[in-house]
């Protein structure tokens, strides 16, 4: 399948609105595109599944997964498109390794795949030459195939560019975006606002498209694409077996625009596991579905506090569920959701009082990153034949309980990372397990058997 790498030397560099536009765009001329995010991130992959047509987009992470995985969850999620689309986070060659180990050049060497570098033209000139002379020579493994100047301040300036960079490199300017401030998806401290709560998120890609259809050159787009080679799908199926002969759990998710961090390959996982997943509003339904456990996402519920607070039914209902030993599953989000008040902005509203104490969001992040976690003796889902001695997690909140409970019991140590306290996560109050760490089902991290064996148990 022919496929490309979108990356740019730093951080913020435009990269994310042209790989929506540029995937709504494929879309629009026919090809069926699979899209990819490097790293844990939750929000871009939305705006990707949007713009592909609500075909998920995968993430692709050194952190949680081993090499060979990733290979061969790129190919087997991509055997159905014609084109894959791999949108890097953060710049071309960053890493906390020396090495580089684990960065976006790392994985488009992995995937085989040709970059298309983004550069942030703003206020650049002549200068753009030795940078990309510079990349060039850092790694000559590394396949930069094209150039994205983005940002370009009118006709002068990127004539200057182009006979720049035609002068000095070998690389072909695919395309010139001029700077378009009203076609900006706009962004709060976790990053872009996700689609789904976005208001007119169909205009705003269609703008998106609009501009990059007529600034890009789609044909020589699609020509690098086509010179990737084709990727043998390295692992059959890692997905956790299916479980046939063992009865359904009904496992209610929620889903809205306060709670949909899910990453779509573990939501298929459950599936897998025998859970039939029944999506539910805690904004706007009045009752929970009938469940037998419980799945509440991260998200931004301090952006909805009032209308949580104002849906007392379904506040009493789930902390009815869980009271009566309900099996439940919370993260960040849903941490926040289940405590007794949620500060922010001046403003405190109440939540589900399930957790005895508060919660208050802070301007700057609380805990972030890559995390390390120790199952503790505590710990309360059923153990997996593939117990890894550590997990790989990430967390990502402005949010910090105000006063943990010293009477708490945790599922986890914390090797890296702050959790609750900066030692432990996953609050485990009967049976339910609530953590800041977000978990993803991948290499011999299978949470989702584990919670739905759980569940199941539960029912006896």
């Amino acid at each position: 399948m022919a496929h490309l790498y979108l990356s740019a030397p730093q951080k913020s560099s435009g990269k994310t609105t042209l790989s929506i536009g540029l995937t709504r765009e494929l879309l629009q001329r026919g090809e069926v595109v699979q899209t990819f995010k490097k790293g844990p991130d939750y929000i871009d992959p939305l705006w990707l599944a949007r713009a592909a047509g609500g075909r998920p987009c995968f993430n692709l992470d050194f952190h949680t997964m081993g090499v060979d995985e990733i290979r061969g969850e790129f190919a087997r999620f991509s055997g159905a498109a014609t084109i894959g689309l791999i949108e890097g986070n953060v710049g071309l060659f960053d890493s906390i390794h020396l090495d580089g180990a684990g960065s976006n050049a790392e994985l488009a060497k992995l995937l085989e795949a040709p970059v298309l570098l983004v550069i942030d033209a703003q206020g650049m000139g002549r200068g753009i030459a030795p940078l990309l002379l510079g990349y060039q020579a850092f790694d000559p493994a590394l396949n930069i195939a094209g150039v994205v100047l983005n940002r370009v301040g009118g006709s002068r300036h990127e004539a200057n560019l182009r006979r720049v960079v035609e002068y000095y490199t070998d690389l072909p300017v695919v395309g010139a975006v001029p700077r378009a401030p009203e076609v900006v998806i706009e962004e709060r401290h976790l990053g872009l606002i996700p689609s789904n709560e976005a208001a007119e998120v169909e205009a705003t890609i269609e703008s998106i498209r609009r501009l990059v259809a007529s600034s890009l050159d789609l044909d020589q787009v699609l020509s690098i694409a086509a010179c990737s080679p084709t990727l043998e799908q390295a692992m059959p199926r890692l997905a956790s077996t299916p479980q046939l002969d063992r009865p359904l759990v009904r496992i209610g998710l929620a889903m809205d625009d306060a709670f949909g961090f899910y990453y779509p390959g573990d939501l298929v996982r459950l599936e897998q596991a025998g859970a039939q997943l029944m999506p539910f509003s805690p904004v706007a339904d009045a009752a929970l579905p009938e469940v037998d456990g419980l799945i509440l996402g991260g998200g931004f519920p301090e952006c909805r506090m009032r209308e949580l607070e104002a849906n007392h039914s379904m506040r009493e209902a789930i902390a009815a569920f869980i009271a009566d030993g309900g099996p439940a599953y919370a993260e960040c989000g849903g941490l926040m959701y289940l405590c007794d008040r949620l500060h922010w902005k001046g403003e405190t509203r109440r939540m589900c009082g399930v957790l005895a104490a508060d919660v208050a969001m802070h301007p700057r992040p609380q805990g972030r990153g890559y995390m390390r976690l120790q199952e503790t003796e505590a710990f309360p889902w059923p153990a997996d034949a593939e117990q890894p001695a550590e997990i790989c997690a990430h967390e990502f909140h402005h949010s910090a309980i105000i006063a943990p409970s010293p009477d708490w019991r945790y599922a986890y140590r914390v090797l890296r990372g702050a959790g609750i306290d900066g030692a432990h996560d996953g609050i485990i109050q009967q049976n339910l397990l609530a953590s800041y760490a977000h978990l993803r089902d991948t290499g011999s991290v299978h949470w989702t058997r584990r919670f739905v064996n759980s569940v199941r148990d539960s029912r006896h």
